[in-house]
């Protein structure tokens, strides 16, 4: 593990490994009396060291096994010499469970606590429980730690991971509610516009040839209003560009009924059918988000709540009205049991909401088992076609 990874706790941890593993062979060395039991204590000492400051041995499990391995042997060579080398076992537990993997690092602690035992008896010293509990609880204390441990990490990774996707997906959140806050926006100033300024401008426009109709040609002010009108037309013209350039994305790059049939594009759930009745007209900028917006709202709850195989929209231009019709062979539902309901659900107030918005009805057709029928119908505007 990087040094630089390592929390405040860790570092407490790994420094008093080290000064137990010192302090142990230091005692191992002194206690054995003999010249050699110091050199190997110190000889282990230094093995030790070296694969404490060797980054290979925190980056490779090969190396590390190999650095135990020879940390081992050199162990057991101060095994042989004194029977006080059996407590440098416990360290050595820790550094197997941490640095091997576990098919091999539970087998390492148990024949490291064999080898205590049979050393330690193997030097003529009393048996007593003792001899064999101490390096067996020693090994049970080490495995129930590192284990214990691992297991808290494990935990707190996917705790880590879990808290990381949460401000992800509140941050897509946000982000998808700002999107559609300013589509709803650019909806309703092209709304407002269309309804207000567009309008009036077109009725000033009326009513300036109504006049330059009934004034004679040679009429002092029919130069005026010809003027007038001219500007009125120019001013209507311009905000009919305005509604334009606020219209959704989807309908920036084609017509309606070029955006009703992306919207039928192959992906997940249902297979979708667009078709178009009648003679189309342009209709105006709200007419064409409405329409597209309950189409996609309409589409969204059968890919969502119906478990439908096929659905069908038309978009039918008749004498004096446009209607948007989106049919699947899903499951159904009751819509009085929805209208009834607290929670609302399937986002059919919202889509009635946009047709009456614009003078339009908005209907509900559906059974359990028998699918479901959304229509929408609008009356066309005057201007319209003319």
């Amino acid at each position: 593990m990087d040094p630089r990874a390592l929390t405040p706790a860790l570092r407490v941890l790994r420094l008093c490994l080290h000064l137990l593993m010192a302090g142990l062979l230091v005692l191992a060395g002194v206690r054995s009396g003999t010249v050699a039991g110091a050199v190997l204590a110190a000889v282990t000492g230094v093995v030790y060291a070296a694969g404490s400051l060797l980054p290979s041995v925190r980056a490779s499990r090969r190396a590390a096994a190999v650095w135990l391995g020879v940390l081992g042997a050199s162990w057991l060579a101060l095994l042989w010499v004194t029977p006080e080398a059996l407590w440098v076992a416990f360290p050595l537990y820790f550094l197997q469970l941490h640095l091997l993997p576990a098919r091999w690092s539970l087998p390492s602690v148990a024949l490291t606590a064999v080898a205590a035992i049979v050393s330690y008896a193997g030097h003529g010293a009393a048996l007593n429980p003792g001899v064999f509990i101490g390096p067996l609880l020693g090994a049970a204390v080490a495995v129930a730690t590192v284990l214990g441990y691992q297991a808290l990490y494990r935990e707190s990774e996917r705790r880590r991971r879990l808290i990381e996707e949460l401000i992800e997906t509140r941050e897509e959140l946000a982000a998808a509610e700002r999107h559609a806050g300013t589509l709803a926006e650019r909806e309703r100033l092209a709304r407002e516009i269309h309804d207000t300024l567009a309008q009036g401008l077109s009725s000033i426009q009326l009513l300036l040839r109504a006049a330059e109709r009934a004034l004679p040609p040679d009429a002092p002010a029919a130069g005026h209003i010809e003027r007038a009108r001219r500007a009125a037309q120019d001013n209507l013209a311009e905000a009919r560009r305005f509604v334009r350039a606020l219209a959704p994305p989807d309908l920036e790059t084609g017509s309606l009924a070029a955006a009703l049939e992306r919207l039928c594009a192959p992906g997940a759930g249902p297979r979708v059918r667009f078709s178009v009745s009648g003679t189309p007209v342009g209709l105006p900028t709200p007419y064409e988000v409405a329409l597209l917006r309950i189409a996609q709202s309409a589409l969204a709850n059968t890919v969502r709540h119906a478990d439908a195989s096929r659905a069908e929209i038309t978009l039918s231009f008749m004498d004096g009205s446009v209607t948007l019709d989106v049919v699947d062979d899903g499951r159904g539902f009751d819509p009085a049991a929805v209208r009834s309901s607290s929670e609302g659900g399937f986002g059919l107030p919202a889509m009635r909401s946009r047709a009456q918005s614009l003078g339009g009805t908005f209907t509900v057709e559906s059974a359990p088992g028998q699918g479901t029928a959304v229509a929408v119908s609008l009356p066309l505007p005057e201007e319209v076609g003319t």
